[in-house]
């Protein structure tokens, strides 16, 4: 009854109070960081599929003409036309190339 009238045992239940305030603060801080990488897993999860491209894939025509005309045109041998070697690419190459959907499509006549 003393400790009362004096003030002891309030002090106990603030320390006990600032404890408890604690151990819940722990507890809310693992909750967030918890969830937070969880959330981070996801979204790398999803960033692993492959999105799917803008144009279909090659058909057997369409590898053959680019290997066909890789190989006429590609002067360097590295497997690839360089920006000169487009250059020396044929009107009419081109044409096929169009034709067949690779490349750019050809420009009008009258665009410049």
């Amino acid at each position: 009854m003393a400790d009362v009238l004096l003030g002891v045992g309030n002090d106990r239940q603030k320390t006990k109070t600032t404890i408890e305030r604690l151990d819940m603060l722990r507890a809310l801080i693992l909750a967030v960081g918890l969830c937070s990488a969880l959330a981070l897993t996801a979204n790398a999860a999803d960033g692993e599929k492959k999105p799917e491209g803008k144009r279909p894939p090659l058909t057997e025509e369409q590898k053959a003409l680019r290997k066909e005309i890789t190989a006429k045109y590609d002067t360097d041998k590295d497997g690839k036309l360089s920006p000169e070697e487009r250059k020396a690419v044929s009107a009419e190459d081109k044409e096929r190339l169009s034709k067949a959907g690779l490349g750019r499509p050809p420009k009008p006549a009258d665009a410049k």
